[in-house]
């Protein structure tokens, strides 16, 4: 794992195979989802290595024991509506007591700026480890944009996961929000004409969801 300036690039071997069959346009819907959900698990596993235990007092079989669990309030999901939601399932899989909240934003084609259309956090949102989710971090709009509305309810750790950037999208975030650390599962070239992440692997709503 390649660590910089609080941005996290995954190169586990799992991890970077997964994305390459992530990119073929050949790989169909179900697939596609499982994929995603697969990768997430495997850096989600790194994302929430630091979440605070707390020995607690356990009767096993043979005796009595303290055990670490985790501490305080839950993880809180934040998938960022629609292709956030292919992630949310990973998230789950470690750590299915977390809570999950959703933060709808959509993209003007025409500016590439973001526009909020929902926004519902779990309460206490200021007491709970935050785990931002969405597969793609393009221009950093949408990324931006979902921290400022979190913060604005008062959330404070908070994370941010995707599965690939390009690397506008991550200077863009790390301005905006340098205490925010971002967990990324491949860091590509650059944005196109049309803010799409190249090489990339075109809409991620669309082909988790099977629409276009």
């Amino acid at each position: 794992m390649i660590m910089k300036e609080n941005v996290f690039i995954m190169e586990h071997p799992l991890i970077q195979h997964k994305i390459s069959m992530l990119r073929d346009e050949r790989t169909g819907t179900n697939e596609f989802r499982r994929l995603i959900e697969e990768i997430t698990v495997l850096m989600g596993y790194e994302a929430l290595r630091d979440l605070p235990l707390e020995d607690i007092k356990i009767k096993t079989p043979i005796e009595t024991c303290y055990s670490p669990m985790v501490s305080g309030k839950k993880l809180a999901i934040v998938p960022i509506l629609r292709a956030g939601l292919g992630m949310t399932g990973g998230i789950l899989t470690l750590v299915p007591s977390a809570k999950v909240g959703h933060i709808g934003l959509y993209r003007d084609e025409e500016t590439h700026e973001p526009h909020e259309y929902f926004c519902k956090l779990p309460a206490p949102i200021d007491q709970r480890t935050i785990l931002v989710l969405d597969p793609m971090l393009a221009t950093g709009g949408s990324a931006v944009a979902a921290v400022n509305f979190i913060k604005q309810h008062g959330g404070k750790n908070i994370k941010f996961m995707c599965i690939i950037a390009a690397p506008e999208g991550i200077k863009h975030f790390h301005e905006c929000h340098p205490d925010v650390p971002i967990y990324c599962g491949h860091l590509d070239r650059c944005l196109n004409e049309n803010a799409y992440i190249c090489p990339g692997l075109g809409d991620a709503g669309d082909r988790i969801f099977g629409t276009k």
